[in-house]
């Protein structure tokens, strides 16, 4: 069973994408309903105008909010079939009209914002298995320019396990040793050491200069 939350999690609901996808829009809410189960139940989802998503299951015949889909404990195929059909359509909206809220920095959502206005690139999650990991690419050649991801401190030779968001940039050799300071330069993580180079995105490294170094990578990746 998964739950409400869980299907939402690291996403940002697009509300632009709402009426397109099939909702109403209320007062205080955009509204979806679908039948499951050759209509013998309604799914009703409801998204606040701040993009808060919920959602409720009625037995189409007796008219009542039907509840065991929630029941962890509920068993049996009928339960699991209207689980299933319940979750798929949660699952079709998720897909359909968010987008990854994964990395939760300023730092890093100043990123986000300057490569998809200056460059019109967009994240993308190549990995399943590493959900918090991210790359923007050049649309020329599809050479990787820059990677999002999140780490724990102690990953770069820092203390502690806090997470934190770091950003993997294209760099020229000879320039490596003078930058990385194990502070908030590190060599790149899980990247060739002798071309990339890792910020912490702490706030400790100004965002210009984080900017200008986006564009020294995409600059690099043409190559």
């Amino acid at each position: 069973m998964t739950d409400i939350d869980t299907l939402f999690k690291n996403r940002r609901i697009k509300i632009e994408q709402l009426l397109p996808f099939g909702f109403s829009e209320g007062k205080s809410a955009y509204t979806y309903s679908t039948s499951i189960l050759d209509g013998q139940f309604e799914v009703i989802v409801t998204v606040t105008k701040e993009g808060k998503v919920s959602a409720e299951v009625f037995d189409s015949f007796l008219k009542e909010r039907y509840v065991l889909h929630r029941v962890p404990y509920a068993k049996g195929a009928f339960v699991g079939n209207v689980r299933e059909g319940y979750e798929g359509v949660l699952a079709t909206i998720a897909d359909a009209c968010c987008e990854p809220d994964v990395f939760k920095s300023e730092r890093a959502r100043h990123v986000i914002q300057y490569v998809r206005e200056k460059y019109q690139d967009e994240l993308q999650f190549l990995w399943k298995r590493f959900p918090d990991n991210a790359i923007f690419r050049r649309k020329d050649n599809a050479k990787w320019y820059a990677a999002l991801l999140i780490v724990q401190k102690k990953k770069l030779g820092l203390t502690g396990d806090t997470a934190v968001d770091i950003l993997d940039l294209r760099i020229k050799p000879e320039e490596i040793d003078a930058l990385v300071d194990g502070k908030n330069y590190f060599p790149g993580y899980h990247m060739n050491k002798k071309h990339w180079v890792t910020i912490l995105l702490d706030g400790s490294v100004p965002i210009e200069e984080i900017f200008c170094r986006i564009d020294e990578s995409f600059a690099l990746a043409a190559k």
